[in-house]
């Protein structure tokens, strides 16, 4: 094998709860996951020196120096390749671009060298260990306890990015509350995606608040998620600013990215499924 490829999916937290703060800083959390079918591609060629080459509609500004999480993922499975990152995700989003770029690294590097996955891939980022499982998860802890949840049912979203940065350590410094319930220890099993949207508004984002606090476009595109027909919660995934909308069904979620792109041409908005 000379060459192989890997899907880096955008990471969705449905919800974000967090439940403390270890002495050397580090959040706790509890955040239900799951992932949409729109990502990064990342293409891994054997080469005598890692390198690495970016391209994509969200390419611009991405480092190809060992500030890219791809050039770490190599470091650690010991594999010199060139790397392609086609970047579809905008950067600091909430939707974990960097660190599923990396997970797909480690796969596609795995794939073309024989080599195995390290166990340690959360020394990339707390988010990496979540999207080497790349499904529906419970990730608690500083990300290290992954549970599946394969039962879950798939979801029709609109992802919207009204393209803001939101620094991640700013938002967890404006985090009133650092100690909050966790979601419940056993989750349910939903029947139909009616009683898993029930479920989830009853859940939370616990950075939300503070995320509106630094950058009030995240309230004005959840207040356009939730004017859309339809839309049956809408929510911020991460430290933001990311936001995503469910609905019904697909083409009802294809019907609001339309409409959403129509008032906002400027915003990144695609419908997907989460999984």
């Amino acid at each position: 094998m000379t060459s192989a490829k890997a899907f880096a999916p955008a990471k969705i937290n449905l919800t974000l709860h967090v439940t403390g703060q270890r002495p050397d800083g580090y959040h706790l959390l509890d955040s239900l996951v799951m992932f949409a079918d729109i990502g990064d591609w990342i293409t891994v060629r054997a080469a005598a020196k890692t390198q690495v080459t970016v391209d994509g509609p969200m390419a611009a500004g991405v480092p190809v120096d060992g500030r890219n999480l791809v050039v770490k993922a190599a470091g650690l499975i010991g594999v010199t390749a060139g790397i392609r990152l086609q970047k579809h995700l905008p950067a600091a989003a909430g939707i974990g671009g960097g660190s599923s770029d990396a997970a797909a690294t480690l796969r596609a590097l795995s794939d073309l060298s024989g080599n195995p996955i390290p166990a340690e891939t959360l020394s990339l980022g707390a988010d990496v260990p979540v999207c080497m499982a790349a499904c529906c998860s419970r990730m608690r802890g500083i990300g290290e306890r992954i549970t599946l949840v394969p039962d879950a049912p798939s979801l029709n979203v609109v992802l919207v990015n009204p393209r803001v940065d939101v620094s991640t350590p700013a938002v967890f410094q404006r985090l009133p509350d650092k100690i909050n319930p966790p979601m419940p220890d056993k989750l349910p099993r939903w029947r139909a995606a009616s009683d898993f949207i029930q479920w989830l508004s009853e859940q939370r984002n616990d950075l939300e608040s503070a995320a509106l606090s630094l950058a009030p476009e995240v309230g004005e595109t959840l207040a356009a998620l939730r004017a859309q027909p339809g839309c049956e919660l809408a929510r911020m995934s991460g430290s933001g600013a990311t936001c995503f909308g469910v609905f019904p069904t697909l083409p009802a979620a294809r019907a609001a990215a339309l409409s959403l792109t129509r008032t906002q041409p400027k915003w990144w908005i695609k419908p997907s499924i989460l999984t």
